[in-house]
């Protein structure tokens, strides 16, 4: 059984730093794609980041130069490294992963190619 457990959530000020981590289990091999998403109050949920299992990655563009995803394939860990945190950063984080074996980072951004989704980590940033 496939498990995808967040945690590194917390509340901060703006300006500074948090750092998620998901922590995936049940999984034969390494998923292609793994994405942090989120979904702010009021708002759908859109995609952060995601990364495939070469290590190419994808920004959402509001985070491009702030947020650093990474992932470790021998632990099927997912990370994500978040600086100069913005208040518009408040959210609901969710970690995913993907079932099939695509070929392109580009696959790695829809949210409907993935199969499997973490319960989420709250963040909040305070101005």
């Amino acid at each position: 059984q496939v498990r995808l457990v967040e945690s590194g959530g917390g509340s901060v000020q703006a300006g500074g730093s948090l750092r998620l981590s998901c922590a995936a289990s049940g999984f034969i091999y390494s998923p292609y794609c793994m994405g942090w998403f989120r979904r702010a109050p009021g708002k759908e949920r859109e995609g952060v980041a995601a990364i495939d299992i070469d290590g190419r990655t994808s920004y959402l563009d509001s985070v491009k130069g702030r947020f650093t995803i990474s992932r470790d394939n021998a632990q099927n860990s997912l990370y994500l490294q978040m600086n100069s945190l913005k208040p518009e950063d408040t959210a609901m984080y969710y970690c995913a992963a993907t079932r099939a074996g695509f070929g392109n980072i580009i696959d790695c951004g829809p949210q409907e190619n993935y199969n499997y989704w973490g319960q989420g980590t709250q963040v909040t940033v305070s101005s």
